[in-house]
């Protein structure tokens, strides 16, 4: 006879393949319902943008069939209750559960066409997921999300205060100071000017509930990532490069950064973009226009996490152009790339929101 104790018993068989616990110790399986052979429950993740969904559902079934009743038919179902490790007093982004800082040492490394790709890619897994555009001097999420000339409406939160509501496209909530200023028109600002539209990006801006918040931050190392850094419980910082010599050692100072005390702000890892040409007519080819590796072997000399590689092709830069991320395109192979990287960077965070150290994470990855 099924029972829930059995269930249970077989499902402390089962580990989360990530964080090293079984699913019963980590208080993962929840409302288990027995009708004769057929049983069903929800696990409870730390991400709906989880890449080991699969993995985890065919273990269980296994466990079940195997310890309990091979008769049994199982259905597992899942939710998911995203981590989250803020410990300030919240007044700052209250509904925001991580907070992923995109940076790069220099320009032209394709930064923002990574954050953009990786928020829609942890969208895509079931997450919600905001895009900070901080690149004041540059922005470029209105062009890329195809929403130029665009305004985001002034909404009343709570009836008391007047906050702007971001856009919405493609299931993500975005704001840049190109959708608040005209596109022809320099933003000619001092350092503290600047800083002050970052600010009005946290606290006037009204995110609501999100999963994650990416946020493309301006190249180099400047006011506006001291003042955002300062501001903001950022979860972890994403380092972009490409595997060229003049780049890895601009990336460099980027990680110098977040190396002083008064930052205190981890880094998940480095994802080298543009690293080999792949033509469209010849799809197994791979040339390295910029070198080969230069990003893994950056990551080895810091020991900080390799998140990927992601090739040069020319439906990334179609798309960016045209207003439809490659995440939303028709290019399987190239999103499978940023899949892959989201699918660490997810993981790499709910990691260390369980205080599992980053040489593990490095391991794993």
């Amino acid at each position: 006879m099924i029972t829930k104790e059995k269930i249970l018993e077989a499902l402390s068989n089962v580990q989360e393949p990530d964080l090293g616990k079984d699913l019963v110790t980590l208080n993962m399986v929840q409302d288990i319902e027995i009708d004769g052979n057929y049983v069903s429950f929800t696990v409870v993740l730390t991400t709906p943008a989880c890449p080991l969904k699969d993995m985890i559902k065919n273990a269980c079934i296994n466990a079940v069939k195997l310890l309990v009743s091979k008769e049994a038919v199982v259905n597992v179902k899942f939710t998911a209750n995203t981590s989250t490790k803020r410990t300030d007093t919240g007044t700052v982004l209250p509904r925001v559960k991580n907070i992923i800082a995109v940076v790069s040492g220099k320009g032209g490394v394709g930064k923002s066409t990574v954050a953009a790709n990786l928020a829609l890619a942890i969208s895509q897994g079931g997450a919600k997921v905001g895009l900070m555009d901080a690149d004041i001097y540059g922005p470029s999420v209105p062009i890329m999300f195809g929403v130029r000339g665009e305004r985001p409406m002034m909404i009343e939160v709570d009836n008391e205060k007047a906050m702007i509501a971001p856009l919405e496209r493609y299931g993500i909530k975005l704001i840049s100071i190109g959708l608040l200023v005209d596109e022809k028109n320099a933003v000619v600002w001092r350092g503290p000017m600047a800083s002050s539209a970052i600010r009005q990006f946290v606290t006037d801006v009204f995110w609501d509930e999100l999963d994650y918040l990416v946020v493309d931050m301006p190249p180099g190392t400047g006011d506006i990532h001291l003042t955002l850094l300062q501001t903001v419980p950022v979860t972890g910082a994403v380092i972009v490069t490409t595997p060229q010599d003049v780049a890895l050692a601009d990336a460099k100072k980027g990680i110098a950064m977040f190396g002083q005390a008064q930052m205190n702000v981890p880094i998940i890892g480095l994802v080298e973009n543009m690293s080999y040409f792949v033509p469209a007519e010849l799809p197994d080819n791979k040339y390295y226009i910029f070198g080969k590796e230069g990003g893994k072997r950056l990551a080895d000399e810091y020991d900080i996490p390799f998140l990927g590689q992601i090739p040069l092709v020319q439906s990334i830069r179609e798309g960016g152009d045209e207003g439809i991320p490659v995440m939303m395109g028709d290019d399987e192979v190239t999103k499978k790339s940023f899949r892959e990287f989201a699918s660490v960077v997810v993981r790499s965070i709910a990691m260390r929101n369980a205080n599992i150290q980053s040489e593990t994470i490095a391991e794993k990855v």
